[in-house]
């Protein structure tokens, strides 16, 4: 059973701590390390064979194939396909990938484009395997998945039907690259199947890391053209989709182009004909053929008119999937453009300020930090909140477009990546200040941007033109209390000063490396010396919890000899008659929070309840802490009994006394 999603961010967080994560650090999928299979391989001399994605019909998946024809799926090694065989020759192209039977042709689009920039692609395909010098089957890709760099593991064995390929192929035999590569991309899906159908933005941002604008083709930006072309000279990944048409079936129109299909825009260009300037987009189809037969294709009579060098460097005039068009023919034949990048600069031109990038990991918990969209006042205050300083650097030096792009991905709920259901999610920016911000704020105060609108997709991309002054982010779900993890990626024109909202006091990482013990099954232990006096559990529970003690069990043998540990402070491993009053004054004050905080009257806290019973006493914590209190204070139903609460606050109150210190 994997870990609750706030233990998976304290890993994450530890992970990142020792640089984990990067591209020349990532970590291990599946907990497989390449370089110590490999060597285990060598040493027994056998092939790898993958035990986490086996050559078997479950990583094909279900619907791509028929009963029988499974049957005749053969599972060979590159060395059965060809007899020489090379992970890369002669280099990296589009025209290397031809695609198979499974509908990926968002992921061949995104990697089409890919091969445009060798210093990425070769990130993502470590040099340090192939088919000669320590070959034992095994290979392994590098992605980006959710905030960290991930090492895909992988045998070599590709599936074939009667002989041919039966996913990605390489046009010229001999190169294994594409289809080892879409392997890899399959396994960190659950199965090929998994990756049929898809958004071409999620692989652009597994392929960089980067963030991901998608630009409308409908209501289009007056300055596109001028952004593809500042997108391609960054070395930008930029791919299309056209619209689906009445069936969903990937449907040839009569001018070439293919209904819900995704392309890669290849190159954008100005050519002069016949005295007009015309705006050029290069596109290519990731099937290899079928292209545009409109103005401007191959072949086309407008060709005629342009200057010999130029037609001969432009065109090749070759049935290869790839075609050029005008601007206004791109505009009305697709429907929306991606652009992907490591940072947003293809967004503004001529300015010197460059962009700086803030990260974060955060969850939605019901009861504690999912509280739904705006439209939910009443516990929207409760998810979790980002401030933003923009300094006046960032609003200067001519910007006109924008300042600020804020990124939120969710991440999947199931490794199967059909089965991951999304949540509607979307964001809010406030004017804010440095303390969280109070329900009644959001009562009153009026949004100042925010996402168009929440999409049930893997991400939401939006750019802002904000003026300088402190600015509160806040992601959520559209219904309350739906549970998931996120990311939430803020660039901006200025210094990073993007930071969670801090509190009160900084105990969070002392609290954090505490509570996170429970999390990682190491519990901390209390040895009493000596049986403890003037602390009598019948006593304490016949006074508190009279009439409940058989719901809730009261107080046990251990939380009262950890209750003694915290007020015993002689360290005799008993209580005097003075640690004893302090004891039952805190005690008493605790029980009176508890019952005017359980509003709903059960003799239970729920977790929204926690916050600010909690905050009853002063003290302020931010989500990830509330959360893993909810985890190690809270019973099966998420419910915090009385006891728990007192075990709670004494303990939290007599950390907060040992490590506060001034901001």
């Amino acid at each position: 059973m994997p870990p609750p999603g706030v233990c998976l961010n304290i890993v994450r967080d530890r992970q990142r701590e020792d640089g984990q994560g990067t591209p020349s650090n990532p970590c291990n999928f599946n907990g497989q390390d390449f370089l110590v299979l490999r060597d285990y391989c060598l040493s027994n001399r056998v092939r790898f064979v993958d035990k986490t994605f086996p050559p078997v019909i479950e990583s094909i998946g279900q619907e791509l194939l028929t009963p029988e024809e499974m049957s005749r799926v053969v599972w060979k090694r590159p060395g059965n396909l060809h007899s020489d065989p090379h992970l890369i020759v002669a280099g990296l192209s589009r025209f290397d990938v031809c695609q198979g039977s499974v509908g990926n042709c968002w992921f061949l689009a995104a990697l089409g484009s890919l091969t445009f920039q060798p210093d990425m692609l070769y990130q993502i395909i470590p040099q340090d395997q192939g088919f000669t010098q320590k070959y034992a089957g095994i290979f392994h890709f590098v992605f980006w998945r959710f905030g960290k760099w991930v090492d895909v593991v992988i045998d070599d064995k590709l599936p074939t039907l009667d002989g041919k390929y039966l996913f990605v192929y390489p046009r010229s035999k001999s190169e294994f690259w594409p289809s080892l590569l879409e392997k890899a991309y399959a396994k960190l899906c659950g199965s090929y199947s998994n990756m049929n159908s898809g958004l071409v933005a999620e692989a652009l941002m597994d392929f960089t890391g980067g963030v991901n604008i998608t630009f409308s083709l409908k209501e289009p930006v007056a300055d596109l053209w001028q952004i593809m072309k500042r997108a391609e000279s960054l070395k930008s990944l930029m791919a299309c989709g056209t619209p689906q048409g009445k069936t969903p079936q990937n449907t040839m129109l009569p001018n070439g182009i293919v209904e819900g299909h995704a392309y890669t825009v290849t190159g954008v260009a100005k050519v002069q004909c016949d005295q007009q300037i015309v705006e050029l987009v290069r596109m290519w189809n990731p099937w290899g053929k079928v292209e545009w037969n409109g103005q401007w294709s191959d072949g086309s009579p407008e060709w005629n008119y342009v200057d010999p060098a130029i037609r001969h460097a432009l065109c090749n005039n070759r049935e290869d999937g790839e075609f050029w068009m005008t601007m206004k023919d791109f505009k009305a034949n697709y429907a929306d453009l991606n652009i992907c990048n490591t940072s947003p600069d293809f967004l503004n031109s001529g300015t010197t300020c460059m962009w700086a990038k803030s990260v974060h990991s955060g969850r939605w918990v019901k009861g504690t930090t999912a509280g739904g969209c705006f439209n939910n006042r009443e516990t929207f205050w409760m998810n979790p909140q980002y401030r933003v300083t923009l300094t006046d650097s960032s609003t200067q030096e001519g910007l006109t477009t924008c300042n600020v792009v804020v990124s939120l991905i969710q991440e999947p709920t199931n490794r199967f990546r059909h089965q991951s259901v999304n949540k509607y999610i979307g964001f809010a920016i406030y004017k804010g200040i440095n303390e969280r911000l109070p329900a009644e704020f959001f009562m009153t105060e009026q949004i100042i941007v925010k996402s168009k609108s929440f999409v049930n997709s893997r991400s939401v991309t939006e750019n802002f033109m904000l003026q300088s002054g402190e600015y509160l982010v806040v992601p959520s779900t559209y219904n309350q209390n739906e549970v998931a993890s996120f990311v939430l990626t803020i660039y901006s024109k200025t210094k990073n000063y993007t930071e969670y909202v801090f509190y009160i006091f900084k105990l969070f990482h002392i609290l954090k490396q505490c509570l996170s013990m429970y999390c990682s099954m190491k519990p901390l232990r209390f040895v009493m010396k000596a049986p403890f006096q003037l602390f009598n559990v019948k006593i304490v529970n016949i006074h508190f919890f009279t009439g409940r003690t058989n719901e809730t069990g009261g107080f046990g043998l251990d939380s009262c000899k950890g209750i003694i540990a915290i007020m015993d402070l002689t360290t005799s491993g008993k209580l005097n008659a003075d640690e004893f009053l302090r004891l039952w004054k805190r005690i008493t004050i605790y029980q009176e929070i508890f019952h005017q905080k359980d509003v709903s009257r059960t003799g239970f806290l729920f977790l929204h309840e926690l916050r600010s019973a909690i905050q009853a006493r002063g003290i302020q914590l931010n989500d990830e802490l509330l959360n893993l209190m909810a985890l190690r204070y809270g019973d099966s139903s998420s419910r915090i009994t009385l006891e728990s609460y007192l075990c709670l606050m004494l303990r939290l109150e007599c950390m907060a006394s040992k490590f506060m210190f001034e901001n």
